[in-house]
This record gives structure tokens, C-alpha cells and sequence, in this order.
């Protein structure tokens, strides 16, 4: 994960809370639904590592592109 800060986004949808992480280096977001009464530090911990996960994957190799057929 890079050095930058998180930045955390918290809107509530009814009984559940959309927590948003976003790595502010890179714009990596990420988001996690938790109950509404759960924990404010818990459900930042929950998004913190989904994002961790989200950084820590290997970039996907682009797909080939297709061959045309020619005539």
C-alpha cells in the first residue's frame, strides 16, 4: 500500500452504513456495506483492509486484441 492517506466516505442507506475507502495516492475505492449499528472504527477496518487486499492484487494483463478475419 502506498504511503498516502485513506480517506473515508460514510453514507447511511436505510439500516446498513456504505463505507467508502479511498487510497488518496492512487485512487484506488473500495467499498464495504455494514450494519448501521456496528462500530465506526470496526467498519473503517473492514473497508482499510478490503482496500489493502485491493493494492496488494498484481494488475490484470490486458486481454489480446482480436483477430479480424481477412478476406
Amino acid at each position: 500500500m502506498s504511503d498516502g492517506a485513506v480517506l473515508f466516505e460514510f453514507v447511511q442507506m436505510g439500516q446498513q452504513m456504505r463505507v467508502a475507502a479511498i487510497d488518496e495516492a492512487t485512487g484506488t475505492e473500495v467499498v464495504v456495506i455494514a450494519p448501521l449499528n456496528a462500530a465506526r472504527g470496526h467498519m473503517e477496518r473492514l473497508a482499510l483492509a478490503k482496500l489493502r487486499r485491493a493494492l496488494a492484487k498484481p494488475e490484470p494483463a490486458p486481454a489480446p486484441a482480436p483477430r479480424g478475419k481477412f478476406a
